[in-house]
């Protein structure tokens, strides 16, 4: 590898995943023990690409739970537990399923608050925060970068039969919106208009084929945040003002509006520690 591509790939890794730099470091100074026992060079290449890959995964899965543990962050399930589970397992993969123990607890209880009204309710999460440091950014969100904030995907219906669908009718988990009716409060036009064209830019770029196969339970969401909202160790919860409105929870203060420098929060609910 060229040292300008080393570089560049280095960042990329530690921007995407906090780890996956420097298991990148590890893995180039072990190349050169497979490159001299490895004469062909796309097998070379295969090796190198295998050794990283399985350092990388051994660390996600068996070094970073139990450090992280020890600096104050817990992970998320990687599969189904305590009626939580990740909207996608490329989040999982990417170490960033990390939250403080409290958030954890918290995500926890209203699993199970909602699991009382509906037997098959699952709740799905998904960016947290990497597993390691205050302060360290986790792209492209502004503020997940202290174990303290969450995102969760809303509860849908499958529109054939009405069964909870425990999944996101985005691909990505985001992108895919309940947007504002007529007569509601269009905030993210209202950002379009003062020039924060991020703001709904993830909508234009994310597929929504799969909208019409999912129907956004009003009632389950709204007992979902309300989980969260009345929890004293919640600060704040980010969901768009017409949601707040056609939820009816008006009464609470914690729910807050983002900002323009934000993006739109009708396709997820944003929670965050005190």
């Amino acid at each position: 590898m060229k040292t300008t591509f080393k570089i560049l790939l280095f960042l990329l890794l530690t921007v995407l995943t906090q780890i996956g730099g420097l298991v990148l470091l590890l893995s180039l100074m072990l190349h050169r023990f497979i490159d001299k026992n490895v004469i062909v060079r796309w097998q070379q290449l295969l090796a190198n690409v295998a050794l990283f890959v399985i350092l990388y995964l051994s660390a996600t899965f068996t070094v970073v739970p139990p450090l992280a543990g020890m600096l104050g962050r817990v992970r998320l399930p990687i599969t189904e537990h305590n009626h939580v589970k990740p909207a996608t397992v490329v989040t999982c993969l990417l170490n960033r399923n990390y939250v403080r123990p409290q958030l954890r607890e918290v995500v926890y209880n209203a699993a199970a608050a909602l699991q009382q009204s509906d037997s098959t309710f699952v709740l799905c999460y998904l960016d947290a925060c990497f597993p390691f440091g205050n302060g360290f950014p986790l792209f492209p969100h502004l503020s997940h970068n202290d174990g303290k904030k969450i995102d969760l995907v809303f509860v849908y219906r499958y529109a054939t039969d009405n069964t909870l669908s425990n999944s996101s009718p985005s691909v990505i988990g985001y992108g895919v919106s309940e947007g504002p009716r007529q007569g509601e409060e269009d905030r993210a036009a209202f950002c379009k208009k003062c020039g924060y064209t991020q703001y709904g830019l993830l909508n234009q770029l994310v597929p929504q084929s799969n909208h019409s196969r999912y129907v956004f339970d009003e009632p389950l969401t709204a007992l979902l945040v309300t989980q969260f909202v009345t929890d004293e160790r919640i600060g704040k919860v980010f969901i768009e003002p017409h949601l707040k409105q056609r939820l009816g929870l008006q009464q609470y203060d914690k729910i807050r509006f983002q900002g323009c420098r934000s993006v739109r929060h009708d396709d997820h609910i944003h929670v965050q520690l005190k």
